[in-house]
C-alpha cells in the first residue's frame, strides 16, 4: 500500500500538463463533452499527414483527445536510433501542428500505465 501512493504521485506529475504548455487551438472543447469526432474538422489521416510532416517516423499511439480545453489529434511518433517518442499535438479543427515535445520512455510507460487505469468508456 505504501508503494500505491507514490506511484501514483509519479503518476499524476507525468500527466498533469504544466500551465505555460496552454495550447492556442480552433476548437475549444471540454473533457466528458459529447462525441469529439463530430466535433473535428479534419480527418485523423489528414492530421497524421501534417503530424509525420513535422517529425518523421512511424505513429506508435494516436487518439483524438482534449488536451488544455482545446480539441487535438495526439500522436506519438517513434524515431528510429532515439530512445521514447516523439508527441505533436494536431488541433482538429484546421490541421495545425500545436505542438511538439520529446516523451522519454520513462514517461510513455507512465501514460500508458495511466490509460489502463481510465475507465472504459
Amino acid at each position: 500500500m505504501k508503494l500505491l501512493i507514490p506511484l501514483a504521485a509519479v503518476l499524476l506529475a507525468f500527466a498533469a500538463p504544466a500551465s505555460a504548455d496552454k495550447l492556442a487551438c480552433s476548437i475549444k472543447a471540454s473533457k466528458g463533452v459529447g462525441d469529439l469526432q463530430k466535433m473535428a474538422k479534419i480527418s485523423k489521416a489528414a492530421a497524421e499527414k501534417n503530424a509525420l510532416a513535422k517529425v518523421s517516423g512511424s505513429v506508435s499511439k494516436s487518439e483524438l483527445e482534449v488536451e488544455d480545453g482545446c480539441l487535438v489529434y495526439s500522436f506519438d511518433i517513434k524515431v528510429a536510433g532515439k530512445s521514447g517518442a516523439e508527441e505533436v499535438m494536431v488541433d482538429a479543427g484546421n490541421g495545425k501542428v500545436l505542438s511538439q515535445k520529446h516523451e522519454s520512455a520513462m514517461k510513455e510507460s507512465a501514460e500508458k500505465a495511466m490509460d489502463k487505469m481510465k475507465p472504459k468508456k
